[in-house]
């Protein structure tokens, strides 16, 4: 972190992942291709805000129109006291900072639907109104309204950040859903999509056979061994052979779809270890694949998200892409988990500056467009 900013406008960044777990704020001062993390907050949501959210999302058909107005007010509040405990902590007058960029939490992401939508909640007029700071959210919408899938929105910021003249480099995140982008120095446009899941299905399977949020640096995942056929059913999704641009979520990928490929995969008394192990190499294998067909010649693969901190999982990306250097972002000057945070201050500004924040040829939009709603 540094707090050489004097000159640098200011910018919090917030956003909760599809884990649901909670919020992560950023307060970060921005330069020429520039990111300055300032100050860094993790808000875990109350246990049982966090229940309600992932029962409304795990079971739509009895999401009702009160819970969602429900839920978007809590939501909105937990992000307002997020931002107010962030600036309180460094001494940050809330007129010093010049907006809030507020990704919300999703409940759905249909871009493939009849009429396609994406729906965030956090009603940002709660966090204006409760911070007096300009707040800017509902980023995902206008690209949606415009032919896209509405994600992943980060390539842009990836490309700002970490793009080189030089190297053939790939930025992956690894959060719920795993998103890469692929940044060629000989290309003028930047190719990124959603490869599929992260880490939601390990974290699925952890919660339903331990009990427990996550695995905890993939050691279950470790003491398993792969279960071949059933990876090779798994692996035959059609999402996966899917073109970009394309995005997904815990809509698809869940305990339902897990549930689904052990019915087809026939086989009784399946180890649980095993299972898990099975699902950390799906996520590493798709990810892996997802690179090599697209950038063979990636030199750099810059990871961020979550998922980072699963050495198991690391392991098994880098042995899938032994020609690739597999690093975290950390190393090229921004920890690994508060890329998202950064990204979503950056398109803030983005649009408080009237400036475009998609990458048409990422998310299949018919246009660049400045992206997100202003509250002030």
């Amino acid at each position: 972190m540094s707090d050489n900013h004097a000159s640098q406008p200011l910018y919090v960044g917030l956003i909760s992942g599809t884990s649901m777990d909670g919020i992560d704020a950023a307060l970060v001062a921005f330069g020429d291709h520039q990111c300055n993390v300032l100050a860094i907050l993790a808000a875990p949501y109350p246990d049982e805000l966090r229940k309600e959210l992932i029962t409304a999302a795990q079971s739509p058909g009895e999401c009702t129109v009160d819970m969602i107005g429900h839920l978007d007010q809590w939501v909105g509040e937990c992000f307002r006291d997020a931002t107010i405990e962030l600036l309180e902590k460094q001494g940050i007058a809330a007129d010093s900072v010049d907006a809030i960029g507020s990704h919300g939490q999703t409940l759905r992401h249909q871009p493939r639907a009849a009429r396609p939508f994406t729906l965030q909640i956090g009603d940002a007029n709660i966090i204006a109104a409760g911070t007096g700071i300009t707040t800017v959210a509902d980023f995902r919408r206008r690209d949606v309204a415009l032919g896209g899938e509405g994600a992943p929105l980060t390539p842009a910021f990836h490309q700002w950040l970490f793009a080189d003249r030089e190297k053939n480099r790939a930025v992956l995140n690894i959060g719920g859903i795993a998103n890469v982008t692929l940044l060629l120095p000989e290309s003028t446009s930047v190719l990124g999509f959603d490869t599929g899941p992260g880490n939601t299905l390990l974290d699925a399977w952890c919660r339903q056979s331990r009990n427990q949020p996550y695995d905890e640096g993939g050691a279950w995942a470790g003491s398993g061994s792969v279960l071949q056929p059933l990876l090779d059913e798994m692996l035959a999704d059609p999402y996966f052979k899917l073109p970009p641009p394309k995005s997904t979520g815990f809509e698809y990928f869940n305990s339902a779809w897990i549930k689904s490929r052990l019915a087809a995969y026939r086989e009784d008394g399946v180890a649980a270890e095993d299972l898990q192990a099975t699902l950390a190499e799906l996520s590493a294998r798709t990810i892996a694949t997802s690179v090599l067909e697209h950038a063979p010649a990636i030199e750099q693969l810059l990871v961020c998200g979550g998922g980072v901190h699963n050495t198991n999982l690391m392991q098994r990306l880098q042995s899938s892409l032994p020609g690739t250097l597999v690093q975290s972002t950390e190393e090229f000057g921004l920890h690994p988990d508060w890329v998202e945070a950064a990204a979503f201050a950056w398109l803030a500004k983005r649009r408080i500056e009237g400036n475009p924040g998609n990458l048409p040829e990422v998310t299949g939009a018919t246009q660049a467009a400045v992206l997100g709603a202003i509250f002030a």
